[in-house]
């Protein structure tokens, strides 16, 4: 890292004094060469304030897909949730009804027993 810091300051000092020379070697006067480089600038500050603003924009539309994406998600896992409750509800729904009509069933049948068991003792009983 700091190897990096020094090159950077390295790059940092050599365009400096290259700057310095190319204004000392410059043809122009000194207001000419001062107006040319204030444009210069001015035009560098607001290409660069037009790149902070356009990229401000891409990462808040960035961040707006991707916010709008996990709420779809989230809702379509709930969703699912949902569905997959509600469907197991049905069948277990079913399943209960299913055992109650089988039930209600072994109970007919078993008074049905009784009740033939209950004739035939009755009928012996007024034979004997």
């Amino acid at each position: 890292m700091k190897d990096q810091a020094k090159i950077i300051a390295a790059l940092l000092a050599g365009a400096a004094a290259g700057a310095a020379i190319a204004l000392l070697l410059a043809p122009d006067s000194g207001e000419a060469t001062r107006s040319n480089l204030g444009e210069f600038i001015n035009d560098a500050v607001g290409k660069a304030k037009d790149k902070a603003q356009s990229a401000t924009e891409n990462l808040k539309d960035y961040g707006n897909n991707v916010a709008d994406k996990v709420k779809s998600k989230y809702s379509d896992a709930v969703n699912d949730l949902y569905n997959y409750r509600d469907g197991v509800s049905d069948k277990v729904k079913s399943h209960a009804d299913d055992l109650t009509e089988s039930a209600k069933n072994q109970v007919d049948n078993a008074k049905s027993k009784v009740k033939s068991a209950s004739n035939d003792v009755n009928d012996s009983i007024q034979q004997a």
